[in-house]
């Protein structure tokens, strides 16, 4: 099955640029692909000519409009409606496309999803979704920042949600699902965690209830998908993002010291560049607005090609899941 990608290639930092070449990198490993390209053609057109793969794959959609980081998603969609986000969110919409694909503003970008797109039935809000890495491989957490506040329901249906993108990704039937928590015990958290406690214990689910985990314990992979609010996902994300960054930082900063610290970089390159390579964070670029009635991408606006490569990737091995099948399926009666 050919995939089709709607691309806003003016969100972010440094594009379109990085979009094209990000393109570029993937189609020289998947050449299965059509990438709709919404954006300025005077930028785009200079560049895109370095890029013969991305020329022959791809159609340009001009506009000169953009959504900038600085706007409020109020102000994104009144003022919005000619730019290359809303342009390649109307195309999923109009099943002109299979998923859809930006790196700009976070918050324009779920208004208008929303507005767009709508929810699939049975959800009354959907969750901003990623991939992160573990010690025994990827783990789907959710939400990361779409809602800040999330009632029992609204939980209970992130772990569907969670559940469904896990299996389209990795085929694993009845995947583990927990609540993350300040404790394991279910006598800890917020009465709102318990009550979704009881709740999952009591209900027959398309995955595996595995009750509450710490944040600490995340790393482990002993769970398939993590579910929590978006407020306590968003600042998990920053955390472990930062964590990430710190350790990179100072393994660079301690072998680079003296000579003989140097020299045990040099004897140990390939150890530390695999440390280096598992923790970057462009390997795992890419949330996904689920519960959308069409698949949309969230790439990192601060990424490089690298970066949005990934995202490019996840566009492609969702919808070769067949994300929406079983998003629905989860959410049947």
């Amino acid at each position: 099955m050919k995939v089709s990608i709607a691309v806003d290639a003016m969100g972010g930092d440094d594009s379109p640029l990085k979009v094209l070449k990000g393109i570029d990198l993937f189609l020289q490993k998947e050449k299965n692909v059509k990438f709709f390209i919404f954006g300025n053609q005077d930028l785009i057109n200079p560049i895109i000519k370095n890029f013969p793969l991305v020329s022959t794959s791809s159609t340009i959609i001009h506009t000169y409009d953009r959504i900038s980081d600085n706007l409020s998603p109020l102000e994104a969609v009144k003022n919005g409606k000619n730019s290359s986000m809303w342009l390649a969110l109307s195309a999923l919409s109009e099943k002109q496309a299979d998923v859809a694909l930006s790196a700009g503003n976070t918050g324009a970008l779920l208004v208008m999803s929303r507005l767009l797109l709508k929810t699939i039935a049975g959800v009354d809000k959907p969750a901003l979704a990623s991939l992160w890495p573990t010690f025994k491989g990827l783990t789907v957490v959710l939400d990361l920042g779409a809602n800040i506040e999330c009632g029992v329901k609204n939980l209970v249906d992130f772990c569907k949600l969670g559940s469904a993108l896990f299996f389209s990704i990795f085929k694993k039937d009845n995947p583990k699902v927990a609540l993350l928590n300040i404790g394991s015990e279910e006598s800890k958290g917020s009465e709102i965690l318990k009550k979704t406690l009881n709740e999952l214990k009591e209900k027959k689910n398309f995955f595996e209830f595995s009750g509450f985990i710490e944040g600490n314990n995340i790393k482990d992979g002993n769970v398939d998908v993590v579910v929590t609010d978006g407020f306590s996902g968003n600042i998990a994300l920053k955390t472990a993002e930062g964590t990430a960054k710190y350790i990179t930082g100072l393994v660079k900063d301690r072998f680079l010291k003296t000579f003989y610290s140097k020299l045990i970089y040099l004897l140990s390159f390939k150890i530390f560049k695999s440390l280096k390579d598992d923790l970057d964070p462009r390997k795992y670029n890419g949330g996904i607005f689920l519960g959308l009635t069409s698949p949309v991408v969230k790439s990192h606006g601060g990424t490089d090609y690298i970066g949005f490569y990934y995202s490019i990737k996840l566009c492609y091995d969702i919808i070769n899941g067949n994300l929406q099948t079983q998003l629905e399926k989860n959410f049947k009666g």
